[in-house]
C-alpha cells in the first residue's frame, strides 16, 4: 500500500519563540491498520515537517517542539488523550471524506480513503503522531511506500522525540 502525500497545509500566525517560516512545510498523512490483539482497525495521522524551514532542519525541529508545547502536546511523553484534557489544543474534524486537523500553528486536510474513515467510525478516535524529526524524503505529490512509512514512524529517534495523542473524531451535525 502506498500513501500519497498531499500538500494541504495552511500557515497560521507565528506565535512565541518560533515563526511559521522556521517550521517549514508541514505535511499530514494517514493510514489505518490492525494493532496486535485488537479486534478492529485503528486510524493514524502523522504530522511532520519536510525540514525546509528558513533556518534549517535543526531550528525547525526546535520550532516544532515549541509549537507542539504551545498546543498542549508533550514531546517525548506518554500518549495524551485530547478527549480528557482541555489543555490539548488539537482538534480533528472528519466530514465528507476529509480529515481536518487544527492546532494553533497548523490547519491541514487529509483526503481520507474509505478504510481510514471506517476505522475512525469504529474507534471514534485517531492516534495522532506529531513528529519533531523532519522527513525531507516524503514530499508532496509522491507516493510513500508502506515500508518507508513504517520505517519512519517506528524509528526510535522519531518516536522518542514526537508527541503522541488520541484525538476524538468530531463531525458536523
Amino acid at each position: 500500500m502506498a500513501v500519497r502525500v498531499p500538500s494541504m497545509t495552511t500557515p497560521q500566525a507565528p506565535a512565541g519563540t518560533f515563526t511559521q517560516a522556521q517550521l517549514g512545510t508541514q505535511i499530514l498523512i494517514g493510514w489505518s491498520g490492525r494493532q496486535p490483539g485488537a479486534d478492529q482497525d485503528t486510524a493514524f495521522l502523522l504530522a511532520y515537517s519536510l525540514g525546509d524551514g528558513q533556518d534549517g532542519p535543526e531550528v525547525g525541529r526546535e520550532a516544532m517542539r515549541a509549537a507542539l508545547g504551545r498546543a498542549g502536546l508533550r514531546v517525548g511523553g506518554p500518549i495524551q488523550d485530547a478527549a480528557e484534557s482541555s489543555r490539548v489544543q488539537a482538534k480533528l474534524l472528519v466530514q465528507a471524506g476529509q480529515a481536518v486537523l487544527t492546532l494553533p500553528h497548523l490547519s491541514a486536510q487529509y483526503p481520507a480513503p474509505a478504510e481510514w474513515l471506517a476505522a475512525t467510525q469504529g474507534q471514534g478516535q485517531v492516534y495522532g503522531m506529531f513528529a519533531t524529526a523532519p522527513w525531507p524524503e516524503a514530499v508532496p505529490g509522491h507516493p510513500v511506500g508502506e515500508d518507508r512509512l513504517r520505517a519512519f514512524v517506528t524509528d526510535e529517534d522519531v518516536v522518542r522525540t514526537a508527541a503522541h495523542c488520541l484525538l476524538p473524531v468530531r463531525s458536523l451535525g
